[in-house]
C-alpha cells in the first residue's frame, strides 16, 4: 500500500508530503491518522527542530477531506460521522496548531477545505503564486468541520471570513496573503527554497525559545489580555532555567554568535 504521509530528512529540518496525488491529496482517514503518527515521531526526536508540510505533485497541496470516505461515515447516522469524520480532523489540525516546533505549510497547489484549514492551523505558510484557496464545504450542504469556521474569522476577520465560507468562492494566493493565510507568495519553482529559507532563519534561534513562543501565541489567542500576559510570563518562566536562555544572554554581551542546545 502506497504510504498516504511521506516523511524526509533535509538536516534539522523534517519535509512531510501529503501522498495522494491521484487524488489531489484528498484528506482520508489513514492519511489523517498517519500525519499524527508522524508528528508523534518528529516531536520526540530532538535532532528535528522544524516542519515542512507539502503535497506530492503539482496540482495539489490538498484538495480537502474524501468525499467518498465521509458520506460513508455519514450514511453510519451522525454520531458516527462526528466520531469518524469530524472529530479525526479537528484532533489533526489541532496537533499541527499546538504542535511546539515550527511548522511551514508550502502551499503548492489547490488548497480546498480540509487543505485550507491545515494552512489556516500551522504556524506559517508559504504559497506558490499557483495555489488555488477556497471554503468550498457550503457547496456539499456541510459548514467546515476541521476548524474553519473559527480560525478563518481569528486571521482574517468576521465578515471576510464569512464572505469566504458562506459563498465557497475560489481565491488566489494574493487574496490568501491578504487575509493573513499565508506569510508570502513566491513563484512556484522557488516555493520549497522559500519554505527551506524560513526555516533556517528559525533554526538560529533557541529551540526551547521557539516552543515557549509557539504555546504562548497559541494559548493566549483563545485569551484575555490579562490571562494571556500570565501565559507569556509562565512560558519565561519555563524558559529562564534553561542553559540556552544564559547562552543567549551571554553572546549578546559578547557580541558573538550563540550556540544552543535546547537544554
Amino acid at each position: 500500500m502506497t504510504e498516504t504521509v511521506l516523511m524526509e530528512r533535509e538536516g534539522a529540518i523534517a519535509v512531510l508530503t501529503l501522498n495522494r496525488p491521484d487524488k489531489l491529496n484528498a484528506l482520508n482517514y489513514q492519511m489523517n491518522d498517519r500525519l499524527i503518527e508522524l508528528l508523534d515521531v518528529i516531536e520526540d526526536d530532538s535532532t528535528v527542530r522544524a516542519v515542512i508540510l507539502t503535497g506530492a505533485g503539482d496540482r495539489a497541496f490538498s484538495a480537502g477531506g474524501d468525499i467518498h470516505e465521509f458520506t460513508g461515515s455519514v450514511k453510519m447516522g451522525p454520531d458516527i460521522a462526528i466520531k469518524q469524520f469530524v472529530r479525526r480532523g479537528q484532533s489533526m489540525t489541532r496537533r499541527l496548531e499546538a504542535f511546539g516546533k515550527p511548522i511551514i505549510a508550502a502551499v503548492n497547489g489547490i488548497a480546498f477545505g480540509g487543505g485550507c484549514e491545515i494552512t489556516e492551523a500551522v504556524h506559517l505558510a508559504v504559497s506558490s503564486d499557483k495555489a488555488m484557496f477556497a471554503k468550498p464545504e457550503i457547496n456539499i450542504g456541510i459548514p467546515p468541520t476541521f476548524g474553519g469556521t473559527q480560525r478563518l474569522p481569528r486571521l482574517a476577520g468576521r465578515k471576510r471570513a464569512l464572505e469566504l465560507l458562506l459563498t465557497g468562492d475560489p481565491f488566489g494566493p494574493d487574496r490568501a496573503y491578504e487575509l493573513g493565510l499565508v506569510n508570502r507568495v513566491v513563484p512556484h519553482d522557488d516555493l520549497m527554497p522559500a519554505a527551506f529559507g524560513l526555516a533556517e532563519r528559525i533554526l538560529r534561534h533557541s529551540p526551547l525559545a521557539a516552543a515557549r513562543i509557539i504555546t504562548a501565541v497559541t494559548r493566549g489567542l483563545n485569551a484575555s489580555i490579562t490571562e494571556g500576559l500570565a501565559i507569556e510570563r509562565e512560558q519565561f518562566g519555563r524558559m529562564a532555567a534553561t542553559r540556552d536562555i544564559g547562552e543567549g544572554l551571554s553572546a549578546w554581551i559578547d557580541r558573538r554568535t550563540p550556540v544552543y542546545t535546547g537544554t
